[in-house]
């Protein structure tokens, strides 16, 4: 008996749609970095950082952490973000 592979995803009853958000970096560019919590997310988010900063040194970064990954955002740190950043990274860890 041969085995045989099943693909598990599902047919979709949506049409796929491309994703298109992008962002300049520049000296004017913040980069928001947000972790949810779970363990090592702050330090992931760190090696992210510490990469994009490698190639574009110029770009500025925020970090943050929700701190309890069961919890949503705060209005007021989701607020922080939204005025301070150019584009947010989220992340969670394991």
């Amino acid at each position: 008996m041969a085995l045989q592979f099943v693909d598990p995803r599902g047919e979709s009853a949506i049409e796929p749609r491309a994703y298109d958000r992008s962002v300049a970096l520049d000296s004017k560019t913040t980069v928001g970095l947000l972790a949810n919590g779970f363990p090592d997310s702050v330090a992931f988010l760190r090696a992210v950082r510490d990469a994009i900063a490698a190639l574009r040194p110029d770009v500025g970064f925020v970090c943050y952490d929700k701190g309890d990954a069961s919890a949503v955002a705060a209005d007021d740190m989701l607020s922080e973000i939204k005025g301070a950043c150019s584009a947010v990274i989220t992340a969670y860890g394991h």
